[in-house]
C-alpha cells in the first residue's frame, strides 16, 4: 500500500495527496493486522473447544486359560496326583516343570497385548493349576513378576487335585472379597464324587464393583446332566450377586465343557447368543457367533469346540448401540493365538501345541487355547 502511495506523488507530485495515501494504507494496514489476530484467536479457540471435547477412553483386557495340568512335581496329599510326579507316567520333573512355568508365564504375559501393548489383562481367570505353590511359582516368572501380579486361590476339593485360580494386576484390578461356592451333587449316586466349584471374587474395576466368577464345569466324560446342573448353580450364584447389588458388573468365565449353544449354558445359565435379547438381569455370550464362523479354542477330531467362554452380564452391555462409556461396557472379544501356540506338522497341524501328546514330552501349552474380552470406559 505505501508504495502505491509513493508512486502516485511520484506521478502527480502532490504532497498532501501522499500523504492522505499514507494515512489511507496505514488504517487499512492496521486493520488487517486487527483482522488477522481475531481470525487466530478465532481459530485458537476454535481447537481448544475441540480438544475439550476430545473423550479419552481406558480399555481392560479381561482374560481366561486353561493351563492343562500345571502340577508340581510333589504329591499333595488326599489328590490323584500321581501322574505328575518324577517317577509317574508323565516323568514330571522340574526341568519339565520349569519349562510348564516358562511357557505359561509367556502366554498369560502376552494375552491381551494385541489391544493394550506393554500392558495386557487386568485379570485372567486360570483352570488346571494344583496349588498355590504353582501359582506363587507362576507369578515370579520374569513376565509375570514385571508386572507384579498376584493371584487368588482357594483350596479345592477335586480328586485329581486341579483348581479353578484368578490371577491379577493390582493396578488395575484390586480383590475385595473372595469365596468358594462349591458345586453340589443333587443326586445320591454322587454324594462321594468332588469337583471344582465356583471361585466368586469381588472387586474393583475402573471404580466399579466387578465380581467375578471362574469355573471348570464336570468334563465330558460325564453326562451332559452334571453340566446342565453346573449351569444352573452358576445362576443361582448370579443372581444372588445381583439382589445384594443390582449395578455390578459380573463376569462368569471357565472350562465349561460345553459349547455356548449346549443346553447348560444356553438354557441352565441362560447365556443369551444376541445382545438385544439379554433382559436386566440377564447374561450375554459373545462366543455364539465365533464358534459359528468357524473359530474355537479346541480341536477334537477335526472340530471345533470353543469350551473357553467369557460371559456378561447386562450392566456391562450397550445393546442400544448408544456408545455411552462412562460406565464399563463390553468393547471387544477374541481367540488369543500366536503362532507359537500351534502345532507346525503332522496329523495335528493347525492345533494347539499342548505339553504332552502320545505319550511324547512336545515342551507345549496348552490343549486350549485362551480367550480375551475388552471393556471400555471414559477416563475421567
Amino acid at each position: 500500500m505505501l508504495i502505491f502511495a509513493a508512486k502516485v506523488r511520484k506521478k502527480c507530485g502532490n504532497a498532501k495527496l501522499f500523504h492522505f495515501f499514507s494515512y489511507l494504507c496505514t488504517i487499512i494496514i492496521i486493520d488487517m493486522k486487527k483482522t488477522f489476530a481475531l481470525l487466530a484467536l478465532l481459530l485458537l479457540i476454535g481447537i481448544s473447544a475441540a480438544r475439550a471435547d476430545e473423550k479419552k477412553f481406558a480399555l481392560y483386557g479381561i482374560g481366561f486359560y486353561n493351563l492343562e495340568n500345571l502340577f508340581d512335581t510333589c504329591h499333595d496329599e488326599g489328590h490323584n496326583d500321581y501322574q505328575f510326579l518324577p517317577d509317574g507316567q508323565y516323568k514330571w520333573t522340574g526341568l519339565k516343570y520349569k519349562h510348564k512355568l516358562r511357557n505359561m508365564a509367556r502366554v498369560l504375559s502376552d494375552m491381551g497385548t494385541d489391544k493394550l501393548p506393554g500392558i495386557g489383562c487386568a485379570l485372567i481367570g486360570v483352570s488346571e493349576v494344583e496349588n498355590a505353590k504353582c501359582l506363587a511359582d507362576l507369578c515370579e516368572e520374569e513376565p509375570l513378576k514385571a508386572r507384579n501380579f498376584q493371584f487368588v486361590h482357594i483350596e479345592g476339593p477335586d480328586y485329581r487335585g486341579v483348581d479353578c485360580a484368578l490371577l491379577y494386576n493390582p493396578r488395575l484390578f484390586k480383590v475385595d472379597a473372595v469365596k468358594l461356592v462349591p458345586y453340589v451333587y443333587v443326586l445320591p449316586k454322587d454324594s462321594m464324587r468332588n469337583t471344582r466349584g465356583f471361585l466368586t471374587v469381588s472387586g474393583t474395576l475402573a471404580n466399579e464393583h466387578v465380581v467375578v466368577i471362574v469355573n471348570h464345569l464336570p468334563s465330558r466324560f460325564a453326562e451332559s446332566f452334571y453340566r446342565e446342573e453346573g449351569g444352573r448353580q452358576i445362576r443361582q450364584v448370579k443372581d444372588s450377586l445381583l439382589r445384594e447389588d443390582p449395578n455390578v458388573k459380573i463376569i462368569i468365565m471357565g472350562d465349561m465343557n460345553d459349547d455356548p449353544q449346549d443346553k447348560s449354558m444356553a438354557e441352565s445359565l441362560g447365556a443369551k447368543r444376541k445382545m438385544a435379547d439379554v433382559e436386566s438381569d440377564g447374561l450375554w455370550n459373545p462366543w455364539w457367533d465365533t464358534l459359528a464362523n468357524g473359530m474355537g479354542t479346541l480341536r477334537y477330531d477335526g472340530k471345533w469346540n470353543l469350551f473357553d467362554q467369557i460371559i456378561l452380564s447386562h450392566s456391562l452391555l450397550d445393546p442400544n448401540k448408544k456408545k455411552d462409556y462412562s460406565l464399563l461396557k463390553y468393547y471387544a472379544h477374541q481367540i488369543f493365538c500366536r503362532d507359537y501356540l500351534l502345532q507346525k506338522e503332522g496329523k495335528y497341524k493347525g492345533n494347539s501345541l499342548r505339553t504332552h501328546a502320545g505319550g511324547v514330552w512336545l515342551d507345549g501349552y496348552s490343549d486350549h487355547f485362551p480367550t480375551v474380552v475388552y471393556v471400555i470406559k471414559e477416563a475421567k
